[in-house]
């Protein structure tokens, strides 16, 4: 059996929601938090795009926001050093990707290793990148879903936490498709987050397994 390189933290915790759009993902979050259902507060949401729907709601809740503009700073990696500094300057324990859309730098990566988690609409690892749902269609497959995933370097090849599936029907559109797929992304998400905070993720080697509620 490999041997454990990281359990999560069993208390409360502070949370950091990271957006490019509209934060359907963080609205998931946030409702969870809100009802008792993580035991965590959101300290921070931050985006790469000033007009982000998601960063306004956040404002409308109440919520701690930030943008950082991209274009002021001479490089990616330049970038994500000053997210670092925001992140850890708030003593955030678990950063939650919500249709982040920008590819994060291996400095990142590691300054987080097990204190970052994404969203990805298909079964890693088939189907990374963009336009997945498009893809599961066009290769033919019968079932499709999402996955939550520890963010490593490589894109959407971190170790996998938890998935749902969804069957990919005969009449399917990439829109549709997505839409289907986009309900249990925002059942999984916060489950997610709820048993990180439980302290029932441990990571053996690139598996994940999942505690009981007795840890």
């Amino acid at each position: 059996m490999d041997d454990v390189v990281f359990r999560s933290p069993r208390r409360r915790g502070r949370l950091a929601v990271f957006l490019s759009g509209r934060g359907s993902n963080f609205m998931a979050i946030r409702e969870a938090v809100g009802r008792g259902g993580i035991d965590a507060e959101i300290a921070l949401v931050f985006s790469n795009k000033a007009d982000a729907p998601g960063l306004l709601r956040a404002r409308e809740s109440g919520l701690e926001t930030l943008f950082l503009d991209p274009k002021a700073f001479a490089s990616r990696e330049d970038y994500d050093r000053a997210i670092i500094e925001e992140v850890e300057k708030r003593r955030i324990d678990l950063v939650c990707l919500a249709g982040y859309m920008r590819v994060l730098t291996p400095a990142l990566c590691d300054a987080l290793k097990h204190r970052i988690v994404n969203i990805h609409p298909a079964l890693l690892p088939s189907f990374p990148g963009l336009h997945v749902q498009q893809k599961a269609i066009d290769w033919g497959v019968r079932f499709s879903g999402c996955t939550v995933h520890f963010v490593a370097a490589e894109v959407d090849m971190g170790p996998i936490i938890l998935q749902a599936v969804v069957p990919v029907l005969q009449d399917d559109t990439e829109e549709t498709l997505a839409a289907r797929i986009l309900v249990e992304e925002h059942k999984i998400y916060p489950e997610a987050v709820r048993l990180y905070f439980e302290g029932r993720i441990e990571v053996r080697g690139r598996r994940v397994f999942i505690l009981g509620p007795g840890g």
